[in-house]
């Protein structure tokens, strides 16, 4: 995997720890493990990060930085991935999340017609929302469990492929040596 990539970008951990407006954490943010970059803190902040991405609901980073604290999970990492969500992504999301769970409900998909009134608000919650949340759940799961096997798979196979070079290397260094003398 990009150690290198995620390091250059990621926020180091005496940058977050110096945040005033995160002291109240204490020494939570000093757990090595929230800023380890391994296979299995990575896999992790990819299952928040794209699991909270897909949820609709306020506040979706402080949730990711909850729920990596909670888990051990790469703490940046898990909250950058909740960026893909943002005012541009999140219609599209949330549409297709709508109609995954108005699918799964059995449900006929609703024309998209939205007016930013409380009365609207109030008669269509249900309509909109139960399909909405169910679709979410059901995208946000697949989406996160998805990624972290994914993420899983390829850290494997990039240090399976890692051995096998030093391996070769090795061999060929030794068969040259073997060879010149």
């Amino acid at each position: 995997m990009p150690k290198k990539f995620m390091k250059r970008y990621l926020p180091s951990p005496e940058k977050v720890q110096s945040i005033e407006s995160l002291r109240f954490l204490g020494d939570i943010l000093h757990e090595p493990n929230l800023w380890h970059i391994n296979r299995h803190s990575v896999s992790r902040a990819f299952l928040i990060g794209l699991f909270l991405n897909f949820i609709p609901m306020p506040f979706q980073m402080a949730a990711a930085a909850g729920m990596a604290i909670w888990i051990n999970a790469n703490l940046p990492l898990s909250v950058a991935l909740v960026w893909i969500s943002n005012p541009l992504t999140m219609p599209p999301i949330f549409y297709f999340n709508y109609k995954v769970g108005a699918w799964i409900l059995d449900r006929p998909v609703l024309a998209f017609e939205f007016q930013l009134s409380w009365s609207w608000l109030s008669s269509r919650l249900m309509e909109i929302g139960v399909p909405l949340y169910v679709g979410s759940i059901v995208v946000a799961t697949a989406a996160g469990c998805s990624a972290y096997l994914i993420i899983q798979y390829l850290w494997r196979r990039k240090i399976r492929t890692d051995w096998q070079v030093r391996r070769f290397s090795r061999k060929a260094r030794k068969k040259a040596r073997n060879q010149a003398s």
